[in-house]
């Protein structure tokens, strides 16, 4: 692996370096589960906010999105912070000028909501039930991995919710949700969700 980020150069979409590039990162994503966030006791031990910047990243290389949902072969990919950013330099340091399935990474941070075709990755502090359900409405079926933490995020509807488990950063997936944003997770990042959960009727 190389330092931006991307596996070491060799044949041209080959599926079987590919696979090795995904198995690795899985890896990543697996440690990045299984390390406890930082306590009184811990000063050594990454901080609750550094695990979940490191998933948000790693979300982006174990997603697919539909090709409709880049402008083209070379438009960023676009990480979204919605309301209270709990990240700060953190996650813009994490990225850094990396890249997720060979495209660049960006990070924006929005005070409301931005419209469908502002980002692919869409992170939200919001809790409130209401002001998800209009976020969820409005976005309908437009491609974005949406990602929050309040108790009620996926069961509202969204596609990834974060929750601390024995003082480790845990996440939910809601399939019914990604299969309704044309998005596929890969089998090994639904391995790591604590459950796979159904989008509730409306």
């Amino acid at each position: 692996m190389q330092r931006d980020g991307t596996c070491a150069a060799g044949p041209p979409r080959s599926r079987g370096r590919r696979d090795a590039c995904l198995d690795l990162w899985w890896v990543v994503l697996l440690l990045a589960a299984s390390i406890p966030v930082r306590v009184q006791s811990q000063p050594a031990s990454p901080t609750e906010y550094e695990v979940k910047a490191a998933f948000l990243y790693n979300f982006g290389r174990f997603v697919s999105w539909p090709h409709e949902a880049f402008e083209d072969s070379s438009a960023a990919l676009v990480i979204g912070l919605l309301g209270q950013d709990p990240f700060g330099a953190t996650i813009d340091a994490m990225v850094g000028d990396k890249k997720l399935q060979g495209r660049p990474v960006r990070i924006r941070r929005f005070e409301s909501y931005p419209g469908p075709a502002s980002c692919h990755i869409l992170f939200t502090t919001w809790s409130d039930p209401e002001p998800l359900r209009r976020l969820f409405a409005a976005l309908g079926e437009s491609p974005v991995l949406t990602v929050g933490e309040s108790a009620e995020f996926a069961a509202l509807g969204g596609i990834v919710r974060f929750f601390l488990e024995e003082n480790k950063v845990r996440f939910e997936v809601n399939s019914a949700a990604a299969e309704r944003a044309a998005l596929t997770i890969s089998s090994k990042m639904l391995r790591l969700a604590h459950r796979v959960g159904k989008e509730p009727e409306r």
